[in-house]
């Protein structure tokens, strides 16, 4: 396999530097600004230069661009440090999702908001008694007329607290097997009803949240495939959840903890010229260019508009625990520098905060057990890990109350 440029591939890689060094945020634009600002402010701009989601259609906001130029500009913007992060469930969660299942008229009025940063969008699917099965959701909607009612309370929404819309799995049929009494749909944020409360994190943060539904409405013309159809809507969201996650690593990556190896110094020398700390770095490469080329499998699955496949889930598993491993590290090699988080540790303030947020990626969209048996069973063929609730109607479930 050949992976350098071709000559169209140069050319277009060259006008994307061009742009991007002429219109990345500088200090002075963002002094001031929150981090929701920031990214708003970022993302409009490259929307409106035509440089925002460049995969999608035309019409929905993007660039019909291809697999390959999408990827030059992420390698590309990845070089700058510019606002990121608050559009990452909209843009790689639920649009797949909205693309897949609503209607035209759904895509055309919500994508383009989207794609410009206009709209934040959250992903309401976690409760407190499910864990990582999301067929275990208890949050329910009772159908009235043309509405839906939704009583319930959902957790570890990330971004909650400012998105504009969410997307939301309920149980419309506890009569039904687990799996098939779910309904998907999407809704307004700001709903009559909605109560919404962060949860502190070890790091400091409150990125996280609870959300209570009391009573809240959510039209039936806002129900992504059919009632009854939630689990097969929510894999889609949940094949694009494992895609976007697994290629994180966020802002430690190899690269930079080699380079850390380099500058700091183990008994007068440099730390890289200690054997110990060459083989871990000799892991992380090869974990990272593991990590590397299983996604151009996902990328050739989307050149051919498929949805990318449960291999996505070798990303999530192998990044998040890397992330942990690599930030620990970090901090041992800066000693007790390693310890300072904020702008007053500069460039090693990023290592405490990635450790300590690094064992909520091992659990967001799926704990390290959940990745396993998907690649078990979907990539390996091994047999089904043993489901005692498989065909039971829901209702019949024995919970914590009713044993």
């Amino acid at each position: 396999m050949d992976f350098n440029d071709t000559p169209k591939e140069t050319a277009f890689r060259e006008e994307v530097r061009t742009w991007l060094d002429a219109n990345v945020p500088t200090k002075d634009e963002l002094e001031g600004l929150d981090e929701i600002a920031r990214c708003k402010l970022w993302q409009k701009r490259k929307y409106d230069a035509g440089w925002a989601c460049l995969r999608w259609p035309k019409e929905y906001g993007g660039r019909d661009a291809t697999a390959i130029e999408n990827v030059i500009w992420g390698q590309e913007e990845s070089k700058f440090s510019v606002p990121a992060g608050v559009f990452a469930i909209g843009q790689g969660m639920a649009a797949p999702t909205l693309m897949s299942w609503a209607t035209e008229d759904q895509k055309r009025h919500h994508l383009p908001p989207l794609a410009s940063g206009e709209n934040i969008w959250c992903q309401l699917f976690s409760e407190p008694a499910g864990g990582s099965d999301l067929a275990a959701a208890r949050t329910k909607a009772e159908r009235d007329g043309d509405d839906w009612i939704i009583n319930g309370q959902k957790i570890w929404t990330s971004g909650a607290h400012y998105s504009d819309y969410g997307i939301i799995v309920l149980r419309t049929d506890p009569s039904a097997a687990k799996h098939k009494g779910l309904t998907y749909f999407f809704l307004d944020m700001k709903s009559p009803g909605i109560e919404i409360k962060p949860i502190k994190q070890i790091s400091g943060g409150a990125n996280f949240n609870e959300v209570f539904f009391n009573d809240v409405r959510v039209p039936d013309s806002q129900r992504l495939g059919a009632v009854g159809q939630g689990w097969q809507v929510a894999i889609t969201t949940l094949m694009n959840e494992r895609a976007a996650i697994g290629g994180g690593g966020g802002g430690v990556g190899f690269s930079r903890v080699f380079q850390l190896a380099q500058r700091v110094n183990i008994d007068d020398k440099p730390a890289i010229e200690d054997a110990n700390v060459r083989s871990k770095l000799a892991t992380w490469y090869c974990q990272e260019s593991g990590l590397k080329y299983t996604g151009y499998r996902s990328l050739t699955a989307l050149s051919r508009g498929e949805t990318p496949g449960p291999e996505n889930s070798i990303g999530k598993l192998v990044g998040a625990s890397k992330m942990q491993d690599m930030s620990n590290f970090a901090m041992d090699l800066c000693e007790l520098t390693g310890a300072l988080e904020g702008p007053m540790a500069e460039e090693y303030g990023m290592y405490p905060g990635a450790f300590m947020g690094a064992p909520g990626g091992r659990i967001a969209g799926g704990s390290d057990e959940i990745m396993l048996n998907i690649l078990a069973e979907r990539v390996l063929g091994m047999p089904q890990d043993i489901r005692p609730d498989k065909g039971i109607p829901f209702s019949d479930i024995p919970t914590g109350s009713n044993n």
